[in-house]
């Protein structure tokens, strides 16, 4: 059984983390790495139970994966949400052996981004990946073409 860890990186997130923490229950442990937040956001980490970590803008973006762990990691921004379906896929997961995901380079999700006049939809994105991932696209795992799409979608609401 693969364990996922979830990361999130914040920022003045107080008013939209907790929606995304919320739908984390496939994850066996959730790291919210702070970058200076001077809201409320590290006190809704804490309400979720998230290990919480700081971090500075020149912090390179894969240094929290030396500390998860396990070694799948599940990347989520604060203003995004794990559907149903997403998280029924990501339980799923977790009932592989490990020998059943050794072959898999990482896994995407479709993204599904609210606009003012509905949900439109957006590329996929990599977010499950190994703990020794080292392709980068700012604070999220760079796209990998080779990545298993998952079932389900990645919800990103607007700020609000």
């Amino acid at each position: 059984m693969p364990p996922i860890s979830a990361i999130l990186h914040t920022l003045n997130d107080e008013a939209r983390l907790g929606r995304a923490l919320a739908t984390l229950h496939p994850c066996d442990e959730i790291i919210v790495v702070d970058r200076g937040s001077t809201d409320g956001t590290l006190w809704v980490a804490r309400q979720f139970g998230a290990v919480i970590r700081t971090s500075n803008p020149h912090d390179s973006p894969s240094a929290p994966l030396q500390s998860v762990r396990n070694d799948w990691v599940l990347y989520l921004l604060p203003s995004e949400s794990l559907t149903e379906g997403l998280e029924a896929s990501l339980f799923e997961w977790k009932l592989s052996d490990a020998s059943d995901v050794a072959g898999i380079p990482a896994c995407s999700a479709r993204i599904r981004e609210q606009a003012a006049r509905g949900w439109t939809n957006a590329a996929s994105s990599t977010r499950l990946v190994p703990k020794s991932w080292r392709q980068w696209d700012g604070l999220l795992p760079g796209h990998d073409p080779r990545s298993l799409l998952l079932q389900g979608d990645l919800l990103r609401f607007r700020a609000p």
